[in-house]
């Protein structure tokens, strides 16, 4: 059996916070016990340093933020697969538009009081962490799903707000310390 030190070396990174975890499992197969390893990446970054109070008190409603809003964005990755995955399957256009309206009427319904609840900054955040999870701006998956003229139509009620629905995510520029605390989160240490 190989021990965890030594399978960490086995993926090599340049970033200091990087920490490779493993886990050695066993599983029965045809009545022989397998052991196999699972890696997964774990980031320990050090506590975060501020400045002043107004940085410390900004990084504590980032982390609350993001604790609220990242399940959703999860959520809106899930309903977009398995709609797409199901568009597919249906053989006319016709039937697919009326799906495609059933499932908007099913999803406004659904969220709709939960987005009441969001704070304008934590609507922003929504967008940028769809875009995040979906590898494409809601912009574009509200296009995909029910057209470009009421795509256009979300995004200008997003716009009389402040917001953009075309808003991306850069995790290596102005989204940095987000994606820090997303891949925290993710790893349960926040």
């Amino acid at each position: 059996m190989l021990t965890p030190f030594i399978m960490a070396s086995a993926q090599n990174t340049d970033d200091p916070a990087f920490v490779p975890l493993v886990k050695i499992s066993k599983t029965l197969v045809d009545g022989d016990t397998i052991q196999y390893m699972e890696m997964q990446n774990v980031y320990v970054y050090p506590e975060p340093t501020f400045k002043n109070k107004r940085q410390q008190r900004a990084y504590t409603r980032l982390v609350k933020n993001v604790k609220k809003v990242l399940p959703l964005a999860k959520e809106v990755r899930q309903i977009l697969i398995e709609t797409a995955e199901f568009v597919e399957t249906i053989p006319s256009q016709k039937e697919r538009d009326e799906h495609l309206k059933r499932v908007e009427e099913a999803v406004v319904k659904e969220y709709k009081p939960k987005m009441k609840k969001l704070t304008f900054s934590q609507g922003k955040l929504l967008i940028k962490l769809v875009d995040r999870e979906c590898n494409s701006t809601a912009y574009e998956a509200i296009q995909a799903f029910i057209g470009p003229v009421r795509a256009g139509m979300w995004q200008a009620f997003a716009w009389m707000f402040g917001a953009s629905l075309k808003k991306g995510y850069n995790p290596d520029g102005v989204d940095k310390l987000t994606e820090r605390v997303v891949l925290m989160v993710e790893a349960g240490q926040l």
